[in-house]
């Protein structure tokens, strides 16, 4: 991934709004991937069904603005 705004960041943003998580494991964020897509699961038990658009909207942001590792 090149960085915050490439074509691959749009691509795991959209991956991310689909399963929440997928995104970030797409750019190689295997444990956050996992978080996102455990954290979306229990907004969406929680609140009955309502809340998990809330999860599905920040794994997508976190999706679209990451920068790539720290060099």
């Amino acid at each position: 991934m090149a960085g915050q705004g490439s074509g691959g960041n749009v691509v795991a943003a959209i991956a991310s709004f689909i399963i929440p998580g997928l995104g970030q494991l797409v750019q190689g964020r295997a444990l956050r991937g996992l978080l996102m897509f455990v954290l979306t699961g229990v907004l969406w038990v929680i609140t009955f069904g309502f809340g998990g658009w809330i999860g599905h909207i920040w794994a997508c942001y976190d999706a679209a603005v990451w920068k790539g590792p720290k060099a």
